[in-house]
């Protein structure tokens, strides 16, 4: 008995032993990497003329905590050598964005963070750079970009894409500069196509595009790992279901790389009325063919064109089926419309399906409101004007727990849900 007692013991001083290691090594990771992303910021100060180092929250998706590097007001972080830690509110969602909470501006950055140590101060440079964005003189803008979810959009897109690459993929100077003038070509070419575009996509870059370039700069990679970066980034995002949030991000980078070899510094000239399409065919010294419609179609052969046009052609008669199946959940059928107060969203930019002038599907989207928490992992509908989210009808209503197919609400008290009978659908009312 009493060996049983000492084995049970020493068995759980062990325990305590390795979860003290366990804490102890997470707080030196997380140390870690807010010291190197902090090193790295101040190299480049003279990217912004600033230091673009601040507040940091790294954030367990699974549990909800947080690391911090500075303290907050309210004590909800208690401090541990140098690192703070707290549960996040769950009315604030989790995501890799900045976000307003309890008197600072941070970066919110997801847990794991990438192994790859360039990778990692991308990411976490991409997000300071919005925590910093209103100082600098930008506006957050995010602008929707349907057409890139249409066939036209997303051929002329991923040509541009694929001449960009092959503009990074060659030492010639003249064979860059001639790659690099197809891919505006074609970026030209898509404005004449798409009306509106060129005012939505320069939104979405002035945002997310300057905000990945600078991430892509203070992460330290050399030439021949940007080269390869950006390469492998392309490839990459090609294999996304939408384009239409997400291009930006390797669009511009790519376009301000190869600006830096001839005008350093040239994102110091960029400002909320800069037109970047127009800015960088006038910095690269390139000209834009009169007849676009006639050069593209004699450039597509170079660049993989024939095979992009008949996948996107597939493409779009399977997204007309999707689209007509929306309509039916979200539109013609019962459903449950939630109209926002004061809103809070997360989602994931990568997957979004717009439904023509109705709004965009998000697969995957957590709300928070006055009235409550919405998730949905099974699709709902946005509305075109942002005023509202659509889900289908509740399958189980118990106190303030609502449930339906793919989705939950926890109401707030104050708050319930009632029928139409006329038409069937299902809204909230105040009680």
């Amino acid at each position: 008995m009493i060996k049983k007692t000492n084995i049970t013991i020493l068995f759980l001083i062990f325990i305590q032993l390795s979860f003290g290691q366990e804490i102890s090594t997470f707080n030196d990771s997380i140390s870690a990497n807010f010291n190197e992303i902090k090193i790295e910021t101040g190299k480049h100060k003279h990217l912004w003329g600033k230091d673009l180092y601040g507040p940091i929250l790294l954030v367990n998706p699974d549990t909800r905590q947080i690391a911090a590097n500075f303290s907050d007001s309210t004590g909800i972080l208690k401090q541990n050598g140098n690192i703070y830690y707290g549960i996040l509110p769950a009315e604030i969602n989790m995501a890799n964005t900045a976000v307003n909470w309890d008197g600072r501006r941070w970066a919110m950055i997801m847990l794991p963070l990438p192994v790859n140590k360039q990778d990692r101060i991308n990411l976490l440079a991409h997000e300071l750079f919005h925590v910093s964005q209103p100082l600098l003189g930008f506006q957050l803008f995010n602008a929707e970009n349907n057409h890139l979810d249409q066939k036209n959009g997303r051929i002329y897109l991923r040509l541009e894409l694929e001449a960009l690459k092959k503009a990074l993929q060659t030492d010639n100077k003249i064979e860059r500069k001639m790659h690099l003038t197809h891919a505006l070509t074609f970026r030209k070419y898509r404005y004449l196509l798409c009306s509106g575009a060129d005012i939505s996509e320069n939104l979405l870059e002035l945002n997310e595009g300057i905000a990945e370039y600078t991430g892509s700069v203070v992460s330290g990679r050399d030439k021949k790992q940007s080269l390869e970066h950006f390469v492998k980034s392309i490839s990459s995002f090609l294999s996304n279901p939408t384009f239409v949030r997400s291009f930006a991000y390797q669009t511009t980078p790519v376009y301000g790389y190869l600006l830096d070899d001839t005008k350093k510094g040239w994102n110091r000239e960029i400002t909320i009325k800069t037109n970047l399409t127009d800015y960088f065919i006038k910095a690269s010294d390139i000209k834009i063919p009169n007849n676009l419609r006639k050069i593209t179609a004699l450039l597509l052969n170079q660049y993989n064109g024939k095979a992009i046009i008949s996948e996107e052609e597939a493409r779009e008669n399977k997204t007309k089926k999707l689209i007509a199946e929306y309509k039916r959940k979200f539109i013609t059928q019962p459903h449950f419309e939630l109209v926002f107060e004061k809103m809070n969203v997360s989602f994931d930019p990568r997957n979004i399906i717009p439904i023509e002038d109705k709004g965009t599907v998000y697969p995957n989207i957590r709300v928070t409101d006055k009235w409550g928490i919405l998730t949905v992992e099974n699709g709902a509908l946005m509305s075109a004007k942002w005023d509202k989210i659509l889900v289908t009808s509740p399958l189980k209503i118990e106190n303030q727990i609502i449930t339906g197919a793919g989705w939950i609400l926890t109401l707030n008290d104050g708050y319930s849900v009632i029928k139409d009978e006329v038409t069937g659908n299902y809204k909230l009312t105040k009680k």
